[in-house]
């Protein structure tokens, strides 16, 4: 589904990403974990062609991302508050992501009722401006968002960062069921080794840009992954 290709970004010298090859087939949850400036966000920033790359390509279901916009038709995504329109209402924002993605308000609407328990009363019918929302229900609108008009590929960055534990738990069903039940390319950074050993099925490492660990997940990830990093500590 999505293929990196000697996959480079420097900046000013410095190469913050180097990716000879990595391929991420379709209805994979893959998730990417690494320490802060190892490449994270860079990677999905080139994915979604918000930057640019030095070298090589991101291709997304045979179609190259820098040269074209086709890919943006079966993929969306949710990296930051950046993403949202903070002058709109959570409804307001729904029914504009749907507008692009070629839904009506009812079945907006329709949508929406899904997520009753995710949103837990604090996001729809408030009344209040997407920007005036606490840090955590910005981040519960953008991830909804970001699944309107059945995406074939969902990118989303940190998604656990500033979720209460319930929600936390309730985004994990939700992840596993959109690979189960729709075949839907779900991938995620995040800091928190438990959360993505337990979503994933798959997970690459990034450090200083590079690929270090590949693997799927399996009972011992966890401890594996713990190892490497208190490595990191220790010859740190």
């Amino acid at each position: 589904m999505i293929t990196a290709t000697n996959l480079t970004k420097t900046y000013n010298g410095n190469t913050v990403l180097n990716i000879a090859q990595l391929d991420i087939v379709s209805g994979e949850n893959f998730g990417l974990v690494g320490n802060n400036g190892a490449g994270k966000t860079t990677f999905f920033s080139l994915l979604l062609d918000l930057i640019s790359p030095t070298t090589g390509n991101v291709f997304n279901n045979e179609v190259t991302v820098s040269q074209s916009e086709d890919w943006k038709t079966w993929t969306s995504s949710f990296i930051d508050e950046s993403f949202l329109i903070g002058f709109l209402t959570p409804e307001e924002y729904f029914y504009f992501i749907g507008e692009l993605r070629n839904r009506n308000k009812a079945d907006i609407d329709n949508f929406l009722t899904r997520f009753s328990d995710f949103f837990n009363g604090e996001i729809l019918g408030r009344n209040k401006y997407l920007r005036d929302l606490s840090k955590g229900n910005q981040k519960k609108a953008g991830i909804v968002a970001a699944l309107i008009g059945d995406p074939e590929v969902v990118i989303l960055d940190e998604p656990f960062a500033n979720l209460d534990p319930t929600t936390q738990i309730r985004l994990k069903k939700l992840m596993k069921e959109l690979s189960q039940t729709t075949g839907t390319t779900v991938l995620i950074s995040s800091h928190d080794l438990i959360h993505v050993t337990e979503v994933c099925d798959r997970i690459v490492v990034l450090d200083k840009g590079e690929v270090v660990k590949d693997m799927r997940t399996s009972e011992a990830t966890l401890n594996e992954l713990e190892e490497y990093f208190s490595r990191e500590i220790a010859e740190g």
